[in-house]
């Protein structure tokens, strides 16, 4: 179990080290200057000269790289270009919205996917499962933002029960931020929803042809006790991968729903980096997204260690 886990940390931080390359590479060889940007147009070239170097924009990139490489590894992602503070910060608080949002999609999910598609697995091929493989193709056509701008219509501005947009703050209460986040969520979890249902079904369905539920039934038990006790453990492994890509794809995804919305979240960050060439935020931002799905990826497979004998048996 140890070697296991000593080349699984080896894997990741060499992972993480080809993408911190590739993301700075190919975030610094974009078109425009970031010094042209910041002072406009009418700047004189001394004017740039000077801001270039002050902002190290005069080195070569693999002197850059090294200098930031080395900033992030003691916590230092640099200063924004356009809002002159700690990249580190940004990302912080940006992090006290975008990471609650995507724990509420991802609890929505699979409270809706799992049941729903573990009873389409019980009444396979009938009208149940009929309705959860319906739900399943529209929520998965459905664009989040379209829903979205779907829940803002009916919620906020004819019925006039949930906020249209904006985020008020933790501190105003638990309950006024939650409240504003509920719609948010729901427009993120209904596609992952109609993914998780797909997944949970045909997992569900093979482990109910095995021998060892079989032989739970053949022992008298309920149906219901033979597949949420017997069934539905042992097939945790592809639902449990498809909720730790989806908490992934939540937190990087969430740039359309947080800017319909106007949250203040992570994807509005990158979102505005990228519109006003703010480098050092984008590279960062990007740098967390990559590393937050490797690390989960990583956290997934240790999971799957401990959920099922049988891979730490071939493992070893």
């Amino acid at each position: 179990m140890i070697a296991i886990l000593i080349r699984r940390i080896v894997s990741l931080v060499v992972t993480l080290l080809v993408v911190s390359v590739l993301i700075f590479f190919v975030m610094n060889l974009l078109p425009g200057d970031p010094a042209a940007i910041m002072l406009g147009t009418s700047a004189s070239p001394d004017t740039l000269a000077a801001l270039r170097a002050e902002l190290g924009l005069d080195q070569p990139l693999p002197v850059r790289y090294l200098a930031w490489l080395t900033g992030v590894l003691h916590g230092d992602l640099g200063r924004s270009y356009t809002y002159g503070v700690p990249v580190a910060g940004l990302i912080a608080d940006r992090l006290a919205v975008t990471i609650p949002l995507a724990l509420i999609a991802v609890v929505i999910s699979v409270a809706i996917a799992v049941p729903l598609g573990v009873q389409a697995a019980r009444k396979h091929n009938g009208l149940f499962d009929v309705i959860a493989g319906f739900f399943s193709y529209i929520s998965i056509a459905l664009p989040a933002f379209w829903v979205g701008l779907l829940l803002i219509i009916v919620f906020s501005t004819m019925l006039g029960l949930m906020p249209a947009g904006g985020f008020p703050g933790w501190s105003e209460g638990f309950g006024e931020g939650l409240k504003a986040l509920v719609m948010p969520a729901i427009a993120l979890a209904l596609p992952q929803a109609g993914v998780l249902t797909r997944v949970a079904r045909a997992a569900v369905l093979e482990v109910m042809n095995e021998d060892f539920v079989r032989t739970a039934r053949a022992k008298g038990i309920s149906e219901n006790t033979a597949i949420w006790r017997h069934a539905v453990p042992n097939a945790l492994v592809p639902v449990v991968t498809m909720i730790g890509l989806q908490f992934t794809f939540l937190i990087a995804g969430a740039v359309l729903v947080e800017n319909v919305f106007n949250l203040p979240g992570l994807g509005r960050l990158a979102y505005q980096a990228l519109s006003q060439r703010d480098i050092v935020v984008m590279q960062d931002v990007v740098l967390f997204f990559s590393a937050l799905v490797i690390v989960m990826n990583f956290i997934v497979d240790l999971v799957y260690l401990l959920i099922d004998p049988r891979l730490r048996a071939g493992a070893r």
